[in-house]
């Protein structure tokens, strides 16, 4: 090395001093780092610069210069490389694995400026945190008893949650509250089910028990022969009618299941001219077998018939206390009578059936049933049902509490969990209570540890979710002008836990990558060492874990209602947990289900949630999927154009919805794309894209109907005219049934969703000057 230095010395100071010399016009001297033999005698084993500088003292300053120059000019050009290649290093990887290195369970840099933890360290000490004994804990302490709102086990059980809240001593802890109008059955006149005769006479009074019911049925009387419409479907029913089967003025005996709610049900028998409902649970479909655990025949499975949610009597608009109530309801409540009924009393009713045959799909496992739809009873035989229900104001107490972002504060990421039941509820309303508890107190101690989450969390207990989420539906309707531009994504912590095998997520699209991602990460409750997404590739494909959004789901009126992503969890067993919405759904029972894994099924879930949380808090860039939609209108324009000759004999075109397709999904790809290649450092180019990507579940409600007649305005997930599904089941009838087909009600249809998606187009792209609209008259 001192050889080494000495000739690159040597020469750099040659070739500078002959320059200077040269320039000044002064006699040269040349200065040699080589010193002659004589020298090296006298100086032994000295260095050449020291012998440099002895014999030439005269020139010490300024070779001492030169050298602090050289040196200076190697440093920067070394570190001016290094940091050329070691950025552009960083800058070709930085998209493509930062993905991959969060999915390997590696660390990504803090999310704010400042000091942080990393988020592969966040992982760690999250899953360190979760405790499976305090999810079990807390599902059998909210199952002790039934606790509907309103009731001293409700308040006494709001009270238990909030103290536990408030020793969390997270930044915020509050309760609203709020008055809305629910349904119990009517305590001075009870509903009754008669076989009666021709003249009405009573023939037989058959056995009820007293506390089941369906709330917000209809209250009244009907009498009328007897139908039984199997799940009670739209197919069930065409049936029906192509079998020359009426059901006008009867009662009509539905299984439950079938994936339709009970308020579908009655909805679909009111539509076709039925005077009321029974809805029971079959053994083919519950398991009903006393030497296996099961529902027994007795036992009744209830369910609110409000086709909605929310207050059904201040419907787009908030029950707030000082509300002054209209005289205006949903036109979701049901105009007959329904009421749940036994395996017991559906077999008595069913087995005097006379009629046409069922098909054979229909026929369940009632004892001594013959498989016949009616709608005559056995000796000129008629059914009486009457329904005796009271509506009551009952306050509502929703409690939140939350810790506040470090970054953007006013970015919301919402966990929830309905805190009320009309039975024990261990899986209706303590499961999701459980986990909600376990995570509040997970992430506040990592707050406490370093954890700086960029963005608010936000913890709530709703209450009146058996009534249709009412205390949800009601706290989105009071806040709904703001929260499109504040909730970055709601988990509803429902019923997350009613089996251990296989996981569903029901689900807005956009949030579909930061699922697939939190599924590589998480341990499957039931195959230790496999993970969950590796456990459903061995059993078909991952992507069956994703389903659409349903009515019932506490996530539904987060999407379809207020425009924020949404997403509920859950794990099922292939047999079917039969307890729920009954008075047996107790924390014994769902352990036995469970194979005693309660605790450590209710921690893979809060992992779960867990790890989405993290990535929305942590990333400097909110990672949702903005392009979802543009494949999901892709398959309808596929249908739209299988019927293009049939649509353009009738002078229609869909060549404006195919327009409309394509601006949304280059806007979607064009704003992807900058995003790709943006500082997302930088706080002013992180914020100006999440207030963008926070929109975009927004856009897709329809400005163009009534937010109180139609209060589902998500055109791909609502409910309406205006919706997808709609268009597209209007659509099929130009092969199925021409005649019905209704041309002017199909215009405005088209109309209605094609701007809603230029619209959403439009607001993707940004200012106006970006937007290229070319309408044509097609």
């Amino acid at each position: 090395m001192t050889t080494h230095l000495t000739q690159c010395s040597s020469a750099t100071l040659r070739h500078s001093l002959s320059d200077d010399d040269e320039m000044d016009g002064a006699q040269g001297v040349e200065l040699r780092l080589v010193t002659t033999e004589e020298d090296e005698t006298e100086a032994g084993p000295i260095s050449d610069v020291t012998a440099l500088v002895l014999r030439h003292r005269h020139g010490y300053r300024r070779a001492g210069m030169l050298l602090c120059a050289c040196g200076v000019i190697v440093f920067t050009a070394a570190f001016l490389l290094a940091y050329g290649v070691l950025s552009g290093r960083y800058h070709c990887s930085q998209s493509g694995d930062q993905e991959e290195e969060q999915q390997r369970g590696g660390a990504t840099s803090p999310a704010g400026g400042g000091p942080g933890l990393y988020l592969g360290e966040l992982r760690v000490m999250m899953r360190k945190l979760l405790q499976d004994e305090d999810i079990h804990n807390t599902v059998s302490r909210v199952s002790r008893a039934p606790h509907p709102p309103g009731s001293s086990e409700g308040t006494a059980l709001a009270s238990e949650i909030l103290r536990r809240f408030r020793q969390l001593q997270m930044d915020h802890t509050w309760t609203e509250s709020l008055y809305a109008t629910l349904q119990f059955p009517d305590r001075a006149q009870r509903s009754s089910l008669r076989l009666v005769d021709s003249a009405g006479g009573i023939l037989e009074q058959i056995s009820l028990n007293l506390s089941d019911f369906c709330p917000y049925s209809a209250t009244g009387t009907t009498t009328g022969g007897v139908v039984y419409a199997n799940y009670g479907r739209p197919a069930d029913f065409n049936w029906l009618k192509s079998a020359g089967v009426s059901v006008a003025g009867c009662v009509v005996v539905m299984r439950v299941g079938g994936g339709v709610s009970f308020a579908e049900k009655v909805w679909l028998a009111e539509r076709n001219g039925a005077g009321g409902v029974l809805i029971y649970p079959d053994p083919a479909d519950l398991p009903q077998d006393p030497r296996r655990l099961g529902l027994n025949t007795h036992t009744a499975v209830s369910e609110h018939v409000h086709l909605g949610s929310g207050d059904p009597f201040t419907p787009g608009f908030p029950s707030f206390n000082h509300t002054q109530f209209p005289p205006i309801q949903s036109s979701g409540l049901p105009f007959i009578p329904a009421l749940p009924i036994t395996a017991t009393v559906a077999a008595q009713l069913l087995s005097q059936l006379s009629g046409a045959s069922c098909p054979p799909s229909w026929r369940g496992r009632l004892p001594y049933v013959r498989c016949v739809v009616g709608p005559d009873l056995s000796a000129g035989r008629r059914v009486q049902l009457s329904v005796h229900n009271k509506m009551a104001p009952i306050l509502l107490n929703n409690i939140f509490s939350s810790l506040e972002g470090r970054v953007e504060p006013d970015q919301y990421i919402i966990l929830g969990a309905q805190r009320d039941s009309l039975g024990p509820g261990a899986v209706k309303s303590g499961v999701g209570t459980a986990i909600l508890l376990e995570l509040a107190r997970t992430f506040s101690v990592m707050v406490k540890k370093g954890f700086s989450p960029r963005r608010s969390l936000l913890f709530v207990s709703w209450d009146a979710g058996e009534f249709g989420n009412v205390g949800a539906t009601e706290w989105l309707e009071g806040y709904l002008s703001m929260l499109h531009l504040k909730a970055v994504a709601y988990f509803s912590l429902d019923q997350a836990i009613m089996g251990d095998d296989v996981l569903s997520a029901y689900t807005s699209p956009l949030l579909v990558d930061l699922l697939e991602a939190a599924i590589r990460q998480v341990e499957h409750p039931k195959h230790a060492g496999q993970t969950i997404y590796s456990q459903a590739e061995r059993e078909g494909g991952s992507w069956r874990i994703v389903k659409p959004l349903y009515l019932n789901s506490g996530a539904y009126s987060f999407t379809a209602f207020a425009g924020v992503p949404a997403m509920e969890l859950r794990f099922t067993k292939e047999r079917a947990y039969p307890f729920v919405n009954t008075p047996l759904d107790s924390a014994s029972r769902l352990q036995e289900v469970l194979g005693g894994r309660l605790g450590v099924t209710g921690r893979s879930v809060g992992e779960l949630v867990g790890e989405m949380v993290l990535r929305l808090a942590h990333d400097h860039i909110l990672p949702l999927r903005i392009t979802s939609y543009a494949q999901t209108v892709l398959q309808f324009s596929a249908q739209l154009n299988r019927h293009s000759a049939e649509l353009q004999s009738r002078g229609l075109s869909p060549q404006w919805v195919f327009s409309a397709r394509g601006d949304y999904s280059r806007a979607a790809e064009t704003l992807q794309r900058a995003i790709d290649y943006s500082d997302l450092h930088d706080p002013t180019t992180a914020r100006f894209y999440n207030t963008r990507i926070m929109k975009v579940e927004y856009y897709f409600l329809s400005q163009y109907v009534s937010a109180v007649e139609t209060p589902f305005r998500h055109v791909i997930h609502g409910r309406g005219n205006h919706t997808l599904s709609a268009l597209t089941e209007h659509l099929g009838l130009l092969t199925s049934n021409p005649e019905c087909f209704d041309e002017r009600r199909f215009r405005r249809q088209l109309a209605l969703f094609t701007w809603t998606l230029q619209g959403a187009a439009n607001a993707l792209n940004g200012d106006v000057w970006r937007v290229h609209n070319t309408h044509s008259h097609y």
